[in-house]
């Protein structure tokens, strides 16, 4: 197995035993064919969002702009997705730029561009700059949170049995260390009714509740949950309990501003959705909480009210960050509400064929208010983990398997530069199993 990122290590989630040993065989990737004008192409392209998402030739354009290997099909894309060409040559020349006069160039040159970047990604989602700072990945942002509100012995933490494990080592660890109480509760699914999944969080809250860690969307069944519902009810409890809200699968994968959330913390990765370099992340921190909230690298204490005290991590390369600028510019062409409808078309695309057979489990909502463009679906009579390998062994498909303690199945997360082809041949390796089995 190969070493696993954040969103794909849950519990017994499995990738194809036989990937890690096939990388160093992999073709590589071909040059894109990016043209000086794409981007305005894209952005200039006229359509309602429904009538893009089947619109071929915009989405070839798209893909003209990415380099994958075509010779395998990638839909893990909800674990972290290729950037496109623009993005890769972004971060080659800050690196190359920050390798001309090391110090003088992170530090004097490359250290202020960051404030740009960050001007803009807060103006797209709506919030102040001062409330949004740069990480490494959602894990990073979370745990930032997740550690850094003050706790006492028997205070309780609230969140679903579905929310990240990762996440849930993080409170468990405060429990051996403080002595805190994690206290988790299921919800249907897939769930198709807001006030539920309300209820039974305002259910779990007990007298002693100080914090709730919730998923805008699962990462494990694409349920999009009612975050300000439940910050909303959230605040008539305990004089107010603070929500975090794992972000990691929902920013630039469907449309929203930060705000309209009502959280008070939101960590995400910009690695998945974004497209933006590997290993960057922001965290959102309302701006009343960011002094009471501790940093997990130390800071001066003329720093409290300041949101770049969570970036502090030592020295290390600002190429990744700048270059969320350029995959940021490659979002805004493409079009958030395009994109988010191009998402949901595959997801359709792929899990309506499947579920016609007959044969399968849905573990995901076909209601656009409750999911968009990551699936899970289970094959009946089949073990998952062998259907995984198969894929991968055989066909050259990458998905990935899931086997929770309340389901099991394949989450398939195609991305915008993903094709029917791709999405179709899919579809019928998986049809060809459900009527004549796995090949002995």
């Amino acid at each position: 197995m190969p070493s696993l990122n954040r969103r794909e290590f849950i519990g017994a989630i499995t990738l194809p035993a036989a990937f890690a040993a096939a990388l160093p065989l992999m073709a590589r990737p071909a040059e894109a064919r990016v043209r000086p004008e794409l981007l305005d192409e894209l952005a200039g392209t006229p359509g309602s969002p429904e009538d893009l998402a089947t619109n071929e030739d915009f989405w070839i354009t798209v893909q003209q702009a990415f380099t994958p290997d075509r010779s395998l099909i990638n839909f893990n894309n909800g674990g972290v997705s290729p950037s496109p060409r623009i993005v890769q040559d972004a971060c080659k020349r800050h690196h190359d730029q920050a390798n001309t006069a090391t110090g003088y160039m992170l530090w004097k040159v490359q250290a202020p561009q960051r404030e740009v970047v960050r001007a803009r990604v807060a103006r797209h989602w709506g919030v102040d700059p001062e409330e949004i700072a740069f990480t490494r990945n959602s894990s990073e942002s979370l745990q930032i949170c997740q550690q850094g509100i003050d706790l006492e012995r028997g205070d309780e933490v609230l969140t679903t049995t579905l929310d990240y494990p990762r996440m849930l080592t993080t409170f468990r660890q405060r429990e051996r260390r403080e002595g805190i109480k994690l206290v988790q509760f299921k919800i249907p699914i897939p769930c198709e009714d807001d006030d539920e999944i309300v209820r039974r969080f305002e259910q779990a809250i007990t007298p002693r509740t100080r914090m709730i860690l919730m998923s805008h969307i699962i990462n494990i069944t694409g349920q999009i949950l009612p975050v300000k519902r439940v910050c909303d009810m959230a605040r008539k409890h305990n004089g107010g309990i603070p929500v975090i809200v794992d972000g990691a699968h929902a920013l630039a994968h469907f449309e929203f501003k930060i705000p309209d959330l009502a959280c008070d913390y939101y960590g995400v990765s910009l690695h998945k959705w974004l497209h933006a370099p590997h290993g960057t992340g922001l965290l959102y921190v309302r701006r009343d909480k960011i002094k009471g909230l501790w940093p997990l690298m130390a800071a001066e204490e003329k720093q409290d009210d300041d949101i770049r005290k969570f970036e502090e991590i030592g020295t290390h390369a600002e190429a990744p960050f700048l270059g969320i600028g350029d995959a940021l510019t490659f979002h805004q062409a493409v079009g958030g509400a395009r994109k988010e409808a191009r998402l949901r078309f595959l997801r359709d695309r792929w899990m309506r064929r499947l579920h016609a057979t007959g044969k399968v489990h849905l573990h995901t909502s076909f209601d656009p208010h409750y999911s968009c463009g990551l699936g899970t679906v289970q094959i009946e009579g089949i073990e998952t983990a062998k259907i995984v390998d198969h894929l991968w062994d055989k066909h050259r498909i990458l998905v990935v398997g899931i086997k929770h303690d309340e389901f099991e199945g394949m989450r398939v997360t195609p991305s915008v530069y993903s094709t029917l082809e791709e999405v179709d041949r899919f579809c019928e390796i998986i049809e060809g199993i459900i009527a004549k089995g796995l090949p002995a």
